[in-house]
């Protein structure tokens, strides 16, 4: 069981006296759903799979007989890598039911990733597709067992091929096994979920919640969306972040609604899905809306018919697709937050035009926001400082990191963002830069210092400093100033093709390289990235001028 999580009891009483967290545990609140809405359609997905409550609970109590069977205890961490799918549902619902510690890791990791991020919470099982497009995940897991030394049991979910290993798939374990009737042994205040997150220092952060923490930032994003059990969410987001499982799956199910995904974005199947589902509502990040209504003003989709609401984070949203989204008829709400805190700050629907995308939003129903400065005083409203925010949703610490913990998250229970902002007297924050060296592109973070890292001793490059390059559609792409050692100057198809060499993630290959004579620094050896961001801007304005 996880413990030396970081919530005052000052805090903790407050929440209970205020009903804002209670004894129920999240696998206690679904299996009241699942009573109430049995023949309720939960989830369906473009695969062709769908579930109604009670399928998805039943296969969940077989799933989980086989686990405890399999030695999983309470507090155990079960790590599932799979893509947007419905059987995702089985797989959360399964370690809800034994009290395992849910810990969903991104579609694309590979197998170095796994070992690292499998290895850091302790994963005790495993669940993963065999193939899917060209990755082969089973025998990827295969081939990395004996190095996670804590794993125990694996199973497959065999929807796109059929397996060529001996490990059992999930329709084989409900075939043979009776449901699991028995309670875990859990409460409402321990670590339900572990999330990973790169944040500013590359390598994942395993972000904890407590089933109070989630219960509670789902009931008030929900409440803050203004959305109810009629409502039809779609999602083509990953899974394993907070935007996808939090906000995808957790917040229907909360409503007693249900949720509709696509398992690789396509605008105008995402269009065709949405009008033939009805969907009313979806979130994602800015490319998402962008490319969709793109699709439609070109004429390669269908107008929407039934979306009235889209939550759009990861960027900021100019007024110009507010506007072009509420002539299609979507009023088209900016959201901020972190995988820490997530999406606290939230344009109302209902303030979407006269807001216009002018603010970030405001916070959603029992949190609360300030701006402070670098003492970490409030300033005054309309002076920029950096957001923080608490409230009963807020993770409580990074697994065996308590000092990083401490940095981002005080004693009082104030998350320090790192990012920048300013408050009116409405409490409205617009959030409009950030002191943290990261690239936001397309809602993902990618740690600039952990390009550079890979960088060193490319065949070319001396120095290299990499910042984020303006992009219309993600916000922004990589770019990589460079010192060059010689004549060469390597150009992008020579840097991705030596960090390809060495094993590299794609999401992490720089998309522009610009050189330079001398990486610009402070005094004290920090790269100046706002000068290359100067210098950046310089020269695609030239280019646009030729």
């Amino acid at each position: 069981m996880i413990t030396d999580l970081k919530i005052n009891d000052e805090r903790k009483n407050l929440y209970y006296e205020q009903g804002y967290w209670t004894e129920q545990t999240l696998g206690d609140i679904w299996l009241e759903q699942a009573a109430r809405f049995p023949d309720q359609e939960y989830v369906s997905d473009d695969q062709g799979s769908r579930f109604t409550y009670r399928e998805v609970d039943d296969r969940a109590s077989r799933l989980a007989a086989w686990l405890v069977e399999q030695g999983v205890r309470p507090g155990d961490v079960v790590s599932f890598q799979l893509p947007t799918w419905a059987e995702f549902c089985i797989v959360y619902v399964a370690a809800l039911k034994t009290g395992a510690v849910m810990h969903p890791v991104p579609r694309k990791y590979n197998d170095a990733d796994l070992i690292y991020d499998m290895n850091l919470v302790s994963t005790k099982a495993f669940i993963c597709p065999t193939k899917v497009a060209k990755i082969d995940f089973e025998e990827q897991i295969l081939s990395i067992l004996e190095s996670i030394p804590s794993l125990g049991p694996v199973a497959l979910v065999d929807k796109a091929a059929p397996k060529h290993s001996d490990l059992p798939t999930i329709d084989e374990i409900c075939a043979r096994y009776e449901p699991l009737v028995e309670r875990p042994a859990i409460t409402s205040d321990d670590v339900t979920c572990i999330l990973s997150t790169s944040g500013t220092t590359g390598k994942p952060k395993a972000v904890l919640f407590t089933h109070n923490n989630l219960i509670f930032s789902e009931k008030s994003f929900v409440a803050g969306a203004e959305r109810t059990r009629d409502d039809v969410m779609f999602m083509a987001s990953p899974l394993n972040h907070a935007t996808g499982f939090f906000h995808g799956l957790i917040s229907p199910m909360l409503l007693g609604g249900r949720t509709v995904l696509q398992q690789d974005f396509r605008p105008a199947k995402a269009l065709e899905i949405m009008n033939t589902e009805r969907c009313t509502w979806s979130m994602g990040a800015t490319p998402f809306i962008y490319d969709m209504l793109k699709c439609i003003e070109l004429g390669e989709g269908p107008r929407l018919e039934t979306l009235k609401v889209f939550i759009c984070g990861g960027a900021p949203v100019p007024s110009s697709l507010v506007q072009c989204a509420f002539q299609h008829g979507v009023l088209l709400c900016e959201c901020y937050g972190s995988t820490e805190s997530c999406p606290h700050i939230l344009v109302p629907p209902s303030e979407c035009m006269e807001w216009n995308g002018a603010w970030s939003g405001v916070a959603l129903p029992g949190i609360e926001t300030r701006i402070v400065d670098a003492n970490r005083m409030d300033v005054p409203l309309g002076e920029q400082g950096e957001e923080i925010s608490r409230g009963p949703h807020q993770f409580v610490g990074y697994l065996n990191e308590p000092e990083r913990t401490a940095r981002a998250l005080d004693d009082d229970g104030w998350f320090y963002s790192g990012d920048l902002g300013f408050m009116d007297a409405r409490g409205r924050i617009r959030i409009n830069g950030r002191k943290k060296e990261i690239i936001i592109r397309g809602g993902e973070n990618i740690c600039a210092n952990e390009i550079d890292d890979d960088l060193i001793g490319c065949p070319g490059l001396d120095e290299t400093a990499t910042i984020g390059m303006p992009d219309e559609r993600l916000g922004e792409r990589i770019c990589t100033f460079a010192v060059p050692s010689d004549e060469r100057r390597p150009t992008v198809a020579d840097v991705t093709a030596y960090l390809a060499e060495k094993h590299v993630a794609k999401r992490l290959w720089p998309e522009r390289m610009e050189y330079i004579d001398a990486i610009p620094k402070t005094a004290t050896g920090k790269v100046k990235r706002h000068e290359l961001a100067d210098e950046l801007a310089r020269r695609m304005q030239a280019e646009q001028c030729l």
